[in-house]
């Protein structure tokens, strides 16, 4: 492990017992402190992050409550052994996912993803994997985040060009394009595949 690594744990594990103790805490000189070890942990990421202060505060220390990891859901669907893949604003591609909604369940929040960035409805067939992404994504962020991608079937639909996606693509394991890979890495669509060509997989989970 080398320096920035080890900063970025000393930062994450300040930030995470700072957010604890914010949370329960009803001693008001507790809630200075704890802000303090907050606000350096913020700091320690600046030092080494190409991101601005502002905006790692935004990501990073603005969080209530219990520290808790947040959830990403990826589809994998095929059609003739080729994989769906988005392009996103930035020509990068990505499996079809983000963000759990509050209000969604892990199935709903995939199909939900799928409809939104390809136009496409899909049923949700079983769960591939379940990954910590600062074990498989870079760069590492400063939270935790479980990336959850789930084998899908395309049922209907057809794209249109949306606010999130400028167009999809299917693609063989060999001839990939450029990847968005702090969302998708070659290393995960290989896993996609091999899921989808054993009909015996046992889910992976770090």
């Amino acid at each position: 492990m080398n320096i920035n690594e080890q900063l970025t744990d000393w930062a994450v594990e300040l930030q995470a017992l700072a957010q604890a103790g914010l949370t329960y805490t009803k001693d008001s000189f507790d809630k200075e402190r704890f802000e303090r070890i907050r606000t350096m942990a913020v700091e320690m990421l600046a030092v080494q992050s190409p991101l601005p202060e502002l905006e790692i505060k935004k990501l990073f220390a603005e969080e209530s409550g219990y520290p808790t990891p947040k959830l990403d859901t990826r589809a994998a669907i095929f059609e003739e052994d080729k994989i769906l893949l988005v392009q996103e604003s930035n020509y990068k591609w990505s499996l079809p996912g983000g963000w759990v909604d509050i209000n969604q369940s892990i199935k709903d929040n995939t199909l939900k993803e799928v409809k939104e960035e390809t136009g496409f409805d899909a049923q949700a067939l079983k769960i591939i994997a379940l990954q910590d992404r600062n074990r498989h994504n870079l760069p590492r962020y400063a939270y935790g985040i479980c990336k959850i991608f789930v084998l899908c079937e395309r049922t209907g639909g057809q794209f249109e060009k949306n606010i999130e996606t400028l167009q999809i693509g299917w693609f063989d394991l060999g001839d990939l394009p450029e990847l968005a890979e702090e969302k998708t890495t070659t290393e995960q669509i290989a896993l996609c595949f091999a899921a989808k060509n054993d009909p015996n997989w046992q889910v992976l989970f770090d």
